[in-house]
């Protein structure tokens, strides 16, 4: 067994905000079990882990202990060998008091196989779920409503896969990227559970660090939360996927990186938009990089918590359902955003802009309101720049770039 203890200072955490603690593993290990215990009261730690050949898992503050073994492991944390040889349990100094925090890390190897998780059974599909709603599409192609940010309990999530696949069915979606804090371990689970319930997950991972989250869309690999933006976004490109830059207004995570080159997509519509009479995301968006493609993400991780999952709802024109298709949708910036899967919605289509659902709103273009809608599915000029519809009072109802 390995023990470190002792205090992490203010200064420690100036200096570095991640701390790695040796622990050397013999061959023949078959499991290890770490546990992190520290004094709280004004005091935030994170908790992951690299073996010899690299990464093996990230819960962040989530949780103060895991287990890796090669039957399983805590979510998180890939399984697999235990590799004998130099690891490293990583302890992120997110928040540490003047005083600073007396911490005790324990590092146990075991010759018997353990997941540190028991098997939570996986619910039955719905008997039912609501209609797709069929919107105005070209010939080939379809709009699918999903979210493009949500957490499970590889995170710091309330549900397993399977279990975030049943409340996406009954929410009407058709695809949700599961996009758990700096770590892919919920990957392996996504492709059972999508034919399951037929529905599309897609990979994903939020890359956190105090200074801003991106999402990375796309099996692409773990991507290094230690790096800078630029490298996740050369990662994501190396990996066929997607970079979004996400709630970059969003208190005390807002989006503070400056960038040599601009991510393709931005998280315009997150639910820390409070009041949707502000424009202050649409500010914001616009100073980035107006050519990016704006997104909407619940951030979902459980009830009560953040938004309802599909809370803003993002729609892609797609030629089909797999992720590929999604991505080339994306991509492409047909997309639409809903403050929820069934209110009104706003289309671009063959030039015009289609307005559904939206009779006595108000269609805004980047200069403002200028038209009335009236009836339950309107052709309007398709003017160039981004347009919204909004409620007399000015709240914004859906959005299309």
């Amino acid at each position: 067994m390995t023990v470190h203890s002792g205090v992490w200072t203010l200064d420690d955490r100036l200096a570095a905000p991640w701390q790695y603690l040796p622990v050397e593993v013999a061959p023949g290990t078959a499991a290890l079990r770490v546990e992190l215990q520290y004094e709280r009261a004004g005091a935030i730690l994170d908790l992951g882990c690299l073996g010899p050949s690299g990464f093996r898992g990230w819960s962040g503050g989530a949780r103060r202990s895991f287990v890796i073994a090669e039957d399983g492991a805590t979510p998180g944390y890939l399984p697999g060998p235990v590799q004998p040889g130099l690891w490293q349990v990583i302890v992120g100094l997110h928040l540490v008091p003047a005083g600073g925090v007396r911490y005790r890390v324990t590092a146990e190897p075991s010759n018997g196989q353990a997941s540190g998780r028991a098997a939570v059974p996986a619910p039955p599909a719905p008997a039912s779920r609501p209609p797709r709603r069929e919107l105005p599409a070209m010939a080939g192609r379809r709009w699918l409503a999903g979210d493009l940010h949500s957490h499970t309990v590889h995170s710091d999530g309330a549900l397993t896969v399977p279990e975030l696949a049943c409340l996406a069915i009954g929410r009407g979606l058709d695809f949700v990227a599961v996009t758990d804090h700096n770590t892919v371990s919920h990957h392996a689970e996504l492709a059972a559970a999508a034919r399951a319930y037929a529905i599309t997950l897609i990979p994903g991972q939020e890359v956190t660090t105090p200074h801003g989250h991106a999402g990375v869309l796309g099996d692409t690999g773990w991507v290094d939360f230690r790096d800078g933006p630029d490298d996740w976004l050369d990662a994501a490109e190396r990996g066929g996927g997607l970079m979004v830059v996400n709630h970059p207004i969003a208190g005390p995570v807002s989006w503070l990186y400056q960038m040599r080159r601009r991510p393709p997509l931005v998280e315009v519509w997150h639910w820390s938009w409070l009041d949707l009479t502000w424009t202050t995301p649409l500010a914001w968006w616009q100073a980035w990089d107006p050519a990016a493609i704006p997104i909407g993400g619940s951030d979902w991780h459980r009830d009560g918590s953040d938004a309802p999952l599909g809370t803003p709802t993002t729609w892609v024109d797609s030629t089909g359902e797999d992720a590929g298709a999604i991505f080339d949708g994306l991509r492409s910036g047909r997309v639409a955003i809903t403050a929820e899967r069934d209110g009104p919605v706003l289309l671009r289509q063959d030039g015009e802009l289609v307005a559904i659902e939206a009779d006595g709103l108000v269609l805004a273009g980047p200069d403002g309101a200028y038209r009335r809608v009236s009836g339950d599915r309107a052709l309007l000029p398709g003017r160039p720049g981004y347009h919204r519809l909004l409620t007399p009072a000015g709240k914004t109802l859906a959005l299309v770039p």
